[in-house]
């Protein structure tokens, strides 16, 4: 307990607690772990795990909403930039986040794959970001007619893109360039959303792979994403 209360002076709470939590979960799975648990190997107090987190499913994400802040200063800092550009960009943030600790993104991911719950909550994590993007490129295409379409769809794409070549890399213990990978995927989307693609600039080489998909109106967003992720080859 004096070693775990001594762990917690060095570094800031919200760290302590999720690497509590982390080691707890993958020791003795996931449901098994209760918040007792965690604060108790954390050497601190009950009260002090709800003040950084909500719920034992937030410590498994402790660095999403640093990552979501940093994802909207870049963003709203981007006003000149061309909007597919600047929301791809954005997404490299994320796998910046993911590539710099590949051992505990890896066994984040797996977790995840076990338990339905942190599944559930990943996606509506992801969403946030996809929500995140698609409020820029509104404001972007808000002069054209079909603006507020196009921002949803393009932000779709970009997640999907993005969390395609980032899960391969996952699925894999995290070997080979991760970077390339996403950079690669997300060249589809700027090939097909670009300035140049979209009459900015020259037309797309005719020999690009082009998907067209057709979805209802009333579809919701999560049915698109799934659709475009399908689409690049998701599993």
């Amino acid at each position: 307990m004096t070693e775990a209360r001594g762990a917690a002076k060095k570094a800031p709470m919200r760290e302590v607690l999720a690497k509590a939590a982390f080691q707890l979960f993958l020791e003795r799975g996931f449901e098994q772990t209760t918040v007792d648990d965690i604060v108790a190997r954390a050497g601190v107090g009950r009260r002090s795990f709800f003040r950084y987190f909500p719920s034992k499913e937030d410590a498994v994400f402790p660095d999403h909403e640093s990552c979501l802040a940093d994802m909207t200063a870049f963003l709203d800092a981007a006003d000149g930039a061309d909007p597919v550009d600047a929301v791809c960009d954005a997404a490299r943030i994320v796998l910046r986040m993911y590539a710099t600790n590949p051992e505990f993104s890896v066994q984040r991911y797996r977790l995840t794959q076990e338990v339905p719950g942190l599944r559930t909550y990943e996606l509506s994590v992801v969403r946030r970001y996809e929500r995140t993007m698609a409020g820029y490129l509104r404001g972007r295409y808000a002069d054209a007619e079909d603006g507020s379409l196009r921002a949803e769809v393009i932000a779709a794409a970009v997640v999907a893109a993005h969390n395609n070549a980032l899960r391969s890399w996952l699925r894999s213990g995290g070997d080979g360039d991760a970077e390339a990978a996403v950079d690669h995927a997300l060249g589809l989307v700027r090939d097909g959303w670009g300035s140049a693609a979209t009459g900015g600039g020259a037309a797309a080489d005719a020999a690009d792979e082009v998907v067209v998909m057709v979805v209802s109106k009333r579809a919701p967003m999560w049915r698109v994403v799934q659709r475009v992720e399908s689409a690049l080859g998701q599993d």
